[in-house]
């Protein structure tokens, strides 16, 4: 009785030839799983960067908002305060152009006190202030 020549191995049911096989196609999987693998964290890590940029970015023109915020702020407070003054300013230049019409009609109680229509000539300008700015000298 003759046997046809087969390849025979240690384990039952399997032969040498796909033995040797498999690890290798189980090596290219493993290689393109990883090369896979890879590529998805190189495209991460440039998003990643892309982000990193993005958010610095950002955080400057919070930080340039931040001072234009600040010099704002500081801009009202000065408008504040002049305007929480300004009812005062108004009020002493009233009780000084009433004081001086009092005094300007105890002064010259027959003069011409009433200019047009009954109405009482206004008292002399307490501040003076210049109009025309002032000329600056020719060099000739």
């Amino acid at each position: 009785m003759a046997y046809p020549a087969r390849a025979t191995s240690m384990f039952p049911g399997s032969s040498a030839a796909p033995s040797f096989r498999q690890p290798s196609s189980h090596n290219a999987q493993q290689s393109s799983a990883l090369t896979a693998r890879i590529a998805s964290k190189k495209s991460e890590l440039d998003s990643l960067k892309q982000l990193r940029d993005m958010s610095s970015a950002l955080a400057a023109q919070m930080q340039a908002l931040e001072n234009k915020l600040g010099t704002l702020k500081d801009g009202t407070e000065a408008i504040a305060c002049v305007l929480a003054n300004w009812d005062s300013v108004l009020q002493a230049i009233n009780m000084a152009s009433t004081k001086a019409a009092a005094v300007h009609e105890r002064a010259a109680p027959g003069s011409d006190a009433e200019t047009q229509d009954g109405v009482p000539a206004m008292p002399s300008i307490l501040v003076r202030i210049p109009a025309d700015q002032p000329e600056e000298p020719r060099v000739e």
